[in-house]
């Protein structure tokens, strides 16, 4: 499959119109691969060490010709393109070696399998639906039932096991046994949707880059609000969507081994 069969077949699941609109989903970078077979290194964030972990491949002989990523590379419209600035170096990189960029955003936020989806997956919660729902049975964030209910030190132990963060942050209580029985779930920076997640009937909700103010606010709703990180919140969805391309037909396709967590815990 090329690549443009393959984004095709991507735009149909994961439409860029559903994005919104201060985003920037869909091709950052296309230095003329569209016709050639797909091969795929999938990454959250593309930084300048994923594409001199593209260019190291293509130079072993795999076959790379595409970043897919989920984090957008461009964001405000470049006014220039020097040396130094780590964008304009991806997209000089990018053309002088033929590696595209791709992103799926907010578009890949809303569907299933999408980040949402794979955290209610990774949790097991039962009947997941949309906390903030936006077209046919589509939205952002997931709330479901968890089967049998699970003590909040259970639920904790889960999600570390399941996600593995460096740390997680979780809102006081005084009892770690209470038993947990809806909770929901939204990968990356999740607390703007709180108002959403209150209506749904959760009693935990997990997800990332939350402030004080924001635990104070879910503390206030008697939502305990656990913030997990935004990589270990969002790197299993790209994990699955290695999946989801080598089965649509990609030539070759790989998570990356650099993408980066940003946050470090002494």
């Amino acid at each position: 499959m090329n690549v443009a069969a393959l984004i095709d077949w991507f735009e149909t699941w994961a439409n860029p119109a559903w994005q919104e609109k201060w985003d920037n989903c869909g091709w950052q970078i296309e230095p003329g691969i569209l016709t050639q077979p797909a091969g795929i290194l999938v990454c959250l964030t593309p930084t300048l060490a994923v594409m001199a972990e593209a260019i190291r491949l293509k130079e072993s002989g795999v076959p790379v010709n595409l970043i897919f990523a989920h984090h957008p590379l461009i964001f405000s419209p470049l006014k220039s393109v020097t040396v130094g600035n780590p964008v304009a170096d991806m997209v000089r990189l990018s053309i002088q070696h033929g590696i595209g960029v791709y992103s799926a955003h907010t578009n890949f936020d809303q569907v299933a399998d999408g980040t949402a989806d794979v955290l209610a997956q990774l949790l097991n919660l039962q009947d997941p639906s949309p906390v903030t729902p936006t077209q046919d049975g589509l939205g952002y964030g997931r709330v479901g039932t968890l089967s049998p209910p699970l003590s909040l030190k259970a639920l904790l132990d889960k999600i570390q096991a399941k996600l593995a963060p460096p740390e997680l942050l979780c809102s006081p209580t005084a009892d770690l046994q209470q038993l947990i029985r809806r909770v929901a779930v939204l990968g990356g920076s999740g607390a703007s949707f709180l108002a959403d997640v209150s209506q749904t009937g959760a009693e935990v909700y997990l997800t990332s880059d939350c402030k004080f103010h924001q635990f104070q606010a879910a503390r206030d709703r008697n939502i305990i609000m656990i913030d997990a990180g935004h990589y270990a919140t969002e790197r299993p969805a790209c994990a699955r969507l290695v999946e989801k391309l080598s089965q649509a037909g990609a030539d070759w396709v790989q998570l990356s081994n650099q993408d980066e967590d940003f946050r470090q815990f002494a």
